[in-house]
């Protein structure tokens, strides 16, 4: 049995901004659920599907220039209860996040996946840096680009960053994460934070004295200052990048198994212009239970 986790919020607003979107009310509601319909067709059974129904988590309580909701177009926002909505109908298991966000659930819901003898392996479908800290070395948990068709495993993440993914929330602390708010601490880029974390894994496992590290960067004298003085700071930029595996999701695996459309699907989709997705749906159903 394969998972797929789906980062619903991507979706919608991937969505949205596509070139092609001429429906700015609705095209990327019908959108997403034409795209998780594909997800069946090429062959996946148990579906999880997370959104951010309010943009906002309790990290904004964490650092105040967290993202937040603030210049998200309202047509955009208007789109996340009807999207679950006819998620739902369509026969998805869905996590509406309120206090959490999309990525603590889906983070959640891999680990707790994974821990099933019957589960093979989690496919977290997102290309969210966030979630390459859920990667295992096993395989048994792996992000998935669907856009690029392209599996990031352990060893895809180690050499997209240049650190283990037990590693990830620490990386973030200390370059920065322009889309979520935080930036890091100064002079930390990439390559020296790399450099530095492939051998010391964690950020309170690095010396405040540059003369106690045990790897050469360029720079060193004042990263190593920067960090000894801004040691909490780096420590909070890391609780906010952390997954929380708290977040609600699923009970039973069974929860996510796809069944079909149910009898409210027709008129649901059929209120975003999405009525061609009917018979889709009811196709995909029949085929699902003749195999």
């Amino acid at each position: 049995m394969r998972i797929h986790l789906v980062d619903g919020t991507y979706e919608l607003f991937r969505y949205h901004y596509s070139p092609g979107n001429r429906d700015p009310e609705h095209g990327a509601a019908r959108g997403v659920v034409h795209s998780m319909l594909q997800l069946i067709d090429d062959g996946a059974t148990h579906v999880g599907i997370a959104t951010d129904q309010v943009i906002e988590s309790f990290r904004n309580d964490l650092w105040p220039g967290y993202k937040s909701g603030e210049g998200v177009a309202p047509e955009l926002m208007a789109q996340f209860p009807l999207v679950e909505e006819a998620l739902t109908a369509a026969g998805f298991c869905i996590w509406p996040m309120v206090k959490h966000e999309a990525d603590d659930a889906m983070g959640a819901a891999a680990r707790k996946a994974a821990l099933d003898p019957e589960v093979e392996q989690v496919l977290i479908c997102t290309p969210d840096k966030d979630l390459a800290q859920c990667v295992t070395a096993d395989g048994r948990i792996v992000q998935y680009d669907r856009r690029q068709q392209k599996l990031i495993d352990h060893q895809g993440v180690v050499g997209k960053f240049g650190v283990v993914p037990e590693s990830i929330p620490d990386y973030l602390a200390l370059v920065g994460d322009t889309a979520d708010g935080f930036p890091g601490l100064a002079g930390w880029g990439a390559r020296s934070t790399a450099t530095v974390l492939s051998h010391y894994i964690h950020l309170e496992n690095i010396p405040d004295a540059v003369g106690q590290w045990e790897v050469s960067v360029r720079g060193s004298a004042k990263l190593a200052t920067t960090l000894a003085e801004n040691r909490e700071l780096a420590m909070l930029f890391r609780r906010i990048a952390t997954i929380d595996e708290e977040a609600p999701t699923f009970d039973r695996l069974d929860e996510l198994a796809w069944a079909g459309p149910t009898a409210e699907f027709p008129d649901l989709i059929g209120k975003l212009g999405g009525e061609h997705l009917v018979e889709r749906a009811e196709k995909l159903q029949a085929r699902i239970g003749q195999g």
